[in-house]
């Protein structure tokens, strides 16, 4: 019995002690501890953090009686990574904070464990045009409708709620790395490259046999339209959280089906022509149980 109570002890001696993140909260203990300035200093640059300094967060500090030089060492430490710098990269942590690859992500919280799951983009690189009937017999009047196809019938990626939560991680965001990991996964060509999300639009697909599709443009006698059409837009908000980082979520509730978001539908290939390379790239997810 006294063996195994001694083997237990050693175990726990030799076990490794997980590295202390700080969040706002603990730097305010810290400073009412009254260990001095330059020891919360020193805490605060050798180790991790996820503090949240936005103005509120910042004026609500100084109200607890953090000094100002302590504020500035969260600052200079939060813009230098936090986290970021001190942590590898990590395809499922539900914390948004923590580094992920560059990339879009759904925030899958409902379940017992809550994670990050990343929306592989799909390249449709196929179009099909319908209503050619309608445009011939009109004169031209009625619309040739050109839609882009998507592989499969549903998406790999599936949200239970009506209101997903999803983030957007570009390569500005793990910038501090030093690896240097995903430099360039968001570019789109020779001297292009995604910073925002309000260069996608939100779509729902029409689900078809083996595929689905979503309209990218549309030519009739008045002209011709390349791109999503307005009126088949979902509408989005977002708001920048980090260095790189976006949290996006649809202003109204999706009902069940599929749904996606489009980037890098090219243009028209002249006057009344549509490219035959017109192509989309494609980050598919499904809503509904």
């Amino acid at each position: 019995m006294k063996w195994g109570m001694l083997a237990a002890a050693m175990l726990c001696v030799a076990a490794p002690v997980a590295a202390e993140v700080l969040n706002n909260q603990t730097v305010v203990t810290l400073v009412q501890a009254g260990l001095g300035e330059e020891a919360d200093i020193a805490k605060i640059k050798a180790s991790p953090n996820r503090f949240d300094l936005g103005t509120d967060q910042l004026i609500a500090l100084k109200k607890q009686g953090v000094p100002s030089p302590v504020i500035a060492a969260m600052l200079s430490a939060s813009q230098e990574g936090g986290v970021s710098a001190k942590a590898s990269l990590s395809a499922d942590s539900p914390d948004w904070r923590v580094p992920h690859p560059a990339g879009i992500y759904l925030l899958a919280d409902e379940g017992a464990e809550p994670k990050m799951q990343r929306l592989d983009p799909t390249t449709a690189n196929q179009t099909k045009t319908g209503g050619m009937l309608g445009y011939a017999l009109t004169g031209g009047i009625a619309s040739i409708k050109m839609k882009s196809v998507i592989p499969n019938d549903h998406a790999r990626i599936r949200s239970a709620k009506a209101k997903p939560e999803f983030y957007f991680y570009f390569d500005e965001a793990n910038a501090s790395l030093s690896s240097g990991a995903n430099g360039g996964s968001w570019l789109t060509g020779p001297n292009a490259t995604i910073t925002s999300p309000n260069e996608f639009s939100l779509v729902r697909f029409d689900v078809k046999k083996d595929h689905r599709e979503a309209r990218v443009g549309s030519f009739s006698i008045g002209g011709a339209k390349s791109g999503v059409m307005d009126k088949d837009r979902i509408a989005f908000t977002y708001d920048r959280v980090a260095n790189g980082v976006f949290r996006v979520s649809p202003n109204m509730p999706l009902e069940p089906g599929e749904y996606g978001f489009l980037y890098s539908i090219s243009a028209g290939g002249g006057p009344g022509m549509f490219d035959k390379n017109t192509m989309t790239k494609v980050f598919d997810f499904s809503i509904g149980q």
